[in-house]
């Protein structure tokens, strides 16, 4: 049973795009048809493919953006020099298909009977997981505190601003921008370091269960912060990806 669970999840299929969101500029959420595998857990990931004509693929990984229970969908930062997030944010429409396959991960993930409190840390992109988790949390009725810490470089760049501002009994988010201070900007400014943690953190004494997404340098910033602020090494999972963030 349990080999067929995994090559189901291995199997590439074709599903039909229900709708395209815009978040920012750049980034945009894409919403899947009915997929044909075992329901995600929050945190997983999956697999998109690209197959030109002649035959070229490209393949890349990206976050699930939904809660399990909800229809599938990713959210896509458009980069400079990527062939697939251009394709994914400039050109798909409703109604077109693509070839996925998931849901696939089981480090990066969280559970309510996993407990908390939760410590959530993301830098651009790496928010997209972290939704999937608060999402979760509402669906699910669980009473977790999180706190949310999001890093983006300017106020137009910080994705599912709407749902962020309006955050859940029990969840509370901090947005601090790192390339512009506007007036009137209610978060903070300025790059996550130690210092900013420290204010910010659940205390290490009630051993928060923590998970931190985004660019390798600042995941390992705010990884070792946090260690250095008395976290247990083992209670922080890290998960590196996105080209934005602190």
């Amino acid at each position: 049973m349990a080999g067929t669970a995994v090559r189901g999840r291995l199997t590439w299929q074709v599903t039909s795009v229900e709708g395209v969101t815009e978040e920012t500029d750049r980034v945009k959420t894409i919403t899947f048809g009915r997929s044909d595998w075992p329901e995600h857990r929050a945190g997983q990931h999956l697999d998109v493919r690209l197959t030109a004509e002649d035959g070229y693929q490209a393949r890349r990984e990206y976050s699930i953006a939904s809660a399990p229970g909800e229809p599938v969908a990713i959210t896509v930062e458009r980069l400079d020099d990527g062939e697939v997030s251009s394709y994914l944010t400039l050109d798909l429409r409703a109604g077109d298909e693509l070839e996925i396959r998931g849901p696939i991960g089981g480090y990066f993930v969280w559970d309510p009977e996993d407990g908390g409190p939760l410590l959530l840390v993301a830098g651009g992109s790496g928010v997209v997981p972290l939704r999937s988790m608060l999402r979760h949390r509402r669906r699910t009725g669980a009473t977790v505190p999180v706190r949310l810490l999001y890093s983006v470089r300017t106020r137009a760049d910080v994705i599912y601003a709407a749902e962020l501002s309006r955050p859940d009994d029990g969840v509370e988010v901090i947005c601090t921008l790192t390339r512009e201070q506007p007036s009137g900007w209610p978060g903070r400014t300025g790059r996550v370091d130690a210092a900013m943690l420290s204010d910010v953190a659940w205390p290490a004494a009630m051993s928060p269960l923590t998970f931190v997404c985004g660019p390798t340098s600042f995941v390992e910033t705010v990884a070792a912060s946090l260690v250095g602020l008395g976290y247990e090494p083992d209670q922080v999972k890290t998960e590196r990806f996105g080209a934005t963030g602190g």
